[in-house]
């Protein structure tokens, strides 16, 4: 009898629900160059080109990891938790967003203005990283040389200790290299890393990026042509990271400190340059949970702030000792519970920062939800975070007293992301009602709706290269695998709704309606007479905000739509020189920007 021979064996790939392209398991990233109009961004100041695709190497599950694919889309088995490919840029020199860019006067995207500072009253003082002649930060000031509060300082037992060597900055102490920690499965440094790091040009800027198991350090300088070569790569055993942040406030010319959070609630504190490491939450010994985001606290040198999957937020000090932790009994500050909802009740102190027990992690540890918690951001003044949940809320903590002042709700659904406007005045949330919601701080309501995805938004972001004073650009991207670009004015947005046309630059004003009843209700946090009177206010001044009409809300159309990816997207960033994006499946793109100014046309450029 004849027997067919073996059918050859397809290359391995990993089963990815929501109709994405099958992952390839490689283990050496590529770049591109993509050319041709799919490929290029037209707006109204100009075309933006792909210049480079960079594909990040996808590495093979762990064998001890037992991961079996499942080809139903529709299976309810629990899968490790993950958020796509994420990054954390790191510039080499100091040169910051101008708080004010010159449209008019610009001949093209680099600004010729100094850094200024937006505040929202003359009264009010906006917070600055001031830099010593050897690079690194030395605290954090007002614009009027007034020093800005910082988190824990009126707390003397968080007052860092000079070590032997002075003001130098601390590093771990165990090499990753020469790890045998069975949490790291393999570290594969570059073999001319030393003389990469040390040719490393001004006008570049490092990145960080997460896939899967693997983290990578790469160098994406415009002139470097190794982009896709990694300066180190980690494979880590079990745990997949799925955030990290670098410190602003520490980062230096031959110093950066990274710190990451992994799916088994690990948290690595990594200094690139000297390839140490250090573990906290080591085993969750403090919390069990993933941790969904992680960032540094504005101008603090040790502390940082972790999103745990379980609805709380933690503070560590990431050279402080762990140990197991329990609830102090008297809390010195509880906002009490809502009404009947336990699923989600305002900010619970589980312990504050003010307490005298200090000899070890947590510095801090706040409940905020039952629900995950699915990002957060600080304000540029370095006072408030706003924090968003798996059930749909969008939350405003004055995290200096520890106090949540505000709460607003989602159209539909969870909100997936969450960012500031270079001054404060303005907050973006995107999520699962497939808009992106501009909420205004100051007059504690939200201003306007952005509809054009056709899914789940997973990132947004202000271009502070093309915001002033009264005009902002901000960008998302979402599951649709679409980048939206957005301008508005802040004087649109008290203009009747009707008037709303479809425009291509920032340069035609669309107006928007906001009808509201004034109310009466006495709050601690600025104005009142935007409050409805459907808002409910508790007796410490917290604000729960009613969710408003989708008919009663002004909704700003797009200046860009298009599909730029051919998997969803996960994260959207802005550089000097370029637009950057990321997707799930590993694809870092990098767009440059128009290098001439163009006259603004209306055109309509939806794909």
């Amino acid at each position: 009898m004849f027997v067919p021979p073996p059918q050859p064996r397809p290359p391995q790939h990993v089963y990815v629900p929501g109709g994405m392209t099958p992952i390839l398991l490689d283990t050496s990233n590529t770049v591109g160059h993509p050319s041709g109009p799919e490929f290029q961004l037209a707006v109204g100041e100009g075309i933006y080109c792909l210049q480079d695709d960079v594909h990040l190497a996808t590495p093979p599950p762990h064998p001890s990891e037992h991961t079996n694919a499942n080809p139903n889309p529709l299976a309810t088995a629990l899968t490790p938790p993950t958020t796509g490919v994420k990054l954390s840029l790191s510039c080499s020199n100091t040169r910051k967003p101008p708080h004010f860019y010159n449209i008019a006067n610009s001949g093209s995207t680099r600004s010729n203005l100094a850094n200024s500072v937006i505040r929202e009253s003359e009264k009010e003082s906006r917070s600055s990283h001031e830099t010593s002649s050897d690079g690194l930060a030395t605290h954090l000031t007002s614009a009027s040389g007034v020093k800005t509060p910082i988190f824990g300082e009126d707390n003397a037992l968080l007052t860092p200790t000079p070590g032997k060597d002075g003001a130098k900055r601390k590093k771990p102490k165990t090499s990753i290299v020469k790890s045998n920690s069975s949490f790291i499965s393999r570290v594969m440094p570059h073999e001319a890393m030393t003389k990469r790091v040390q040719e490393h040009t001004i006008e570049g800027f490092f990145v960080f990026a997460n896939i899967n198991r693997a983290f990578q350090w790469l160098d994406l300088s415009p002139r470097n042509e190794m982009k896709a070569q990694h300066v180190i790569k980690i494979l880590f055993t079990k745990a997949h990271m799925l955030c990290h942040d670098i410190n602003p406030f520490t980062k230096g010319p031959n110093h950066l400190d990274v710190i990451m959070g992994a799916s088994t609630a690990d948290i690595m504190w990594f200094e690139a340059f000297s390839q140490k490491y250090a573990r906290i939450n080591k085993n969750a010994l403090i919390n069990p949970s993933p941790i969904h985001q992680i960032k540094w606290l504005p101008g603090s040198e040790n502390l940082f702030l972790a999103a745990h999957m379980d609805g709380t937020l933690i503070v560590y000090d990431k050279e402080r000792d762990d140990a197991a932790f329990v609830p102090e009994e008297k809390p010195p500050h509880i906002n009490h519970s809502r009404g009947s909802d336990k699923d989600h009740r305002p900010l619970l102190v589980n312990k504050s920062v003010n307490s005298r027990n200090q000899k070890s992690n947590p510095v801090a540890s706040w409940k905020l939800s039952n629900h995950r918690i699915n990002d957060f951001a600080f304000s540029p003044d370095s006072r408030h975070l706003a924090v968003v949940t798996e059930d749909g809320y969008l939350h405003i903590i004055d995290y200096l007293v520890e106090q949540l002042t505000d709460i607003y709700q989602s159209y539909y659904g969870a909100f997936l992301c969450v960012c500031w406007s270079p001054d404060g005045k303005y907050i973006l949330t995107g999520g699962q009602d497939d808009l992106v919601s501009i909420w205004s701080l100051t007059e504690r309501r939200l201003v306007a709706r952005c509809p054009g995805h056709h899914s789940w938004i997973s990132s947004v972001a202000f271009d502070p290269w093309r915001c002033d004073d009264r005009n902002y650009r901000f960008g998302s991207v979402g599951e649709d695998r679409r980048l939206l670009l957005w301008d508005f004015n802040a004087a649109m947005l008290h203009r009747p709704k009707a008037a709303i046309r479809q425009r291509g630059s920032i340069s035609s004003h669309a107006p928007l309606l906001r009808n509201r009843t004034e109310s009466q209700a006495t709050t601690r946090f600025r104005s009142n007479s935007n409050l409805t009177t459907a808002d409910s206010v508790d007796g410490e001044g917290m604000v729960e905000h009613t969710v408003e009409s989708r008919t009663r809300t002004a909704e700003l159309p797009p200046v860009m739509s298009k599909v730029i990816d051919d998997d969803p997207l996960s994260w959207l960033g802005f550089e000097e020189e370029y637009i950057i994006t990321a997707c799930a499946t590993g694809h870092i793109r990098l767009w440059s920007r128009p290098q001439e100014a163009t006259n603004p046309s209306q055109v309509d450029l939806h794909s």
